[in-house]
């Protein structure tokens, strides 16, 4: 089940942050993530239920629809399959825990679960299209599927994808290209801009270092 998180992300202490920073990108096993969205869809359509009749957003995928919710500063989309009456999957913009206060009012990771029949389908694409068309921008996670990474570099055709360093809630910048070596480090993660935004936009609202400003 999801529920409007209760956790205050600038309240853990430094040692629980270096912890959580070691997460991995972890597949639930099929039939929990079944059982996930089963639950997730009986919410959806139960009269009294926090997730019942959440407003729909205009993205136009045959067959689906979109359904939106915003909690905490974390914002979820739910993706109906109309003729089979089940739920597809759903798309969550978190916040993260490593970055400070400035940084989270811009940047949210998405993280994805959607069932097989509906992967590689762009629903995802299609998802986070709006997110980067609305003006909102994307920070990537400690670690990221093939799956992912390859609909990041699909998405950096279209908006401006940077790399950053990200460590002790201090954000660097790397450039918009990195070495091997340098893209697969802990601290590495990509930013893609949305709508309206720039390099130099992101440098001041994030308060992020550019190379001339390293000690």
């Amino acid at each position: 089940m999801m529920y409007p998180s209760l956790i205050n992300p600038f309240t853990f202490p430094p040692w629980l942050l270096r912890i959580l920073e070691l997460r991995i990108d972890v597949q639930l096993p099929q039939p929990d993530l079944e059982r996930e969205l089963d639950t997730l869809n009986r919410r959806l359509r139960q009269p009294g239920d926090i997730l019942y009749d959440l407003p729909l957003l205009d993205i136009d995928l045959p067959g689906l629809v979109f359904r939106y919710r915003e909690a905490d500063g974390e914002h979820y989309i739910y993706v109906e399959d109309l003729q089979r009456q089940c739920l597809a999957g759903y798309t969550v913009f978190n916040r993260l825990i490593e970055l400070n206060r400035r940084q989270d009012r811009y940047l949210r990771a998405p993280h994805s679960k959607y069932d097989p029949a509906y992967q590689r389908r762009g629903i995802a694409s299609a998802i986070y299209r709006w997110w980067l068309d609305a003006g909102n921008c994307l920070l990537s996670g400690a670690r990221q599927s093939p799956a992912a990474h390859a609909l990041w570099q699909s998405l950096s055709q279209r908006y401006a994808l940077i790399y950053v360093d990200l460590r002790d809630k201090t954000l660097s910048y790397l450039g918009p290209e990195v070495s091997n070596q340098t893209r697969e480090e802990l601290h590495t993660r990509m930013i893609l801009a949305g709508k309206n935004w720039d390099t130099g936009r992101l440098v001041e609202s994030t308060g992020m270092i550019m190379p001339f400003d390293l000690p």
